[in-house]
């Protein structure tokens, strides 16, 4: 089994596939408690953060409402893509970067199957809202910073 500063096929499935469980059980885990507390928008910290509740039938920014079937399989895709990048030998940030981004996108496509009458009708429950951008939920967060960790790793290796 080939070696990328220590790590093996096996700690590298480990660390990825535990990052995307961990990303989809918090993220899962606050979407099943938003709707009970948020009815209002809470105001965190007033002018910075406030908890708003919303259900999206779209993707980011509201884009493509209604195309939840495309939507589902792009995810699945990521997915399936994330994934087979832990397979081979990489450094441990992106191995970290490609489970976060797996695990927000399962956390979405969880959304997507479970809250809807068809199998990716489902709208993402986004709950998070910053000052002039749109309302988001942790699953978009994991796959932010899991990109930010990728486009870090791509420039460092320059």
């Amino acid at each position: 089994m080939r070696r990328v500063r220590g790590e093996t096929l096996t700690r590298r499935l480990a660390v990825g596939l535990g990052a995307a469980v961990a990303v989809l059980v918090v993220d899962q885990t606050t979407k099943a408690i938003a709707p009970g507390y948020i009815g209002a928008p809470v105001r965190v910290i007033p002018g910075v953060l406030t908890f708003t509740y919303a259900e999206n039938t779209g993707a980011s920014f509201s884009l493509f409402q209604g195309a939840g079937f495309f939507l589902g399989l792009a995810a699945i895709a990521a997915v399936a893509l994330t994934v087979g990048a832990l397979l081979r030998p990489r450094p441990l940030g992106e191995v970290v970067g490609f489970g976060l981004i797996a695990g927000g996108a399962l956390g979405n496509l969880t959304d997507r199957v479970l809250r809807g009458p068809g199998l990716f009708d489902g709208a993402v429950v986004d709950w998070i809202q910053l000052p002039n951008f749109p309302v988001f939920n942790l699953a978009d967060t994991a796959i932010t910073f899991g990109v930010a960790l990728l486009m870090i790793a791509a420039w460092r290796s320059r």
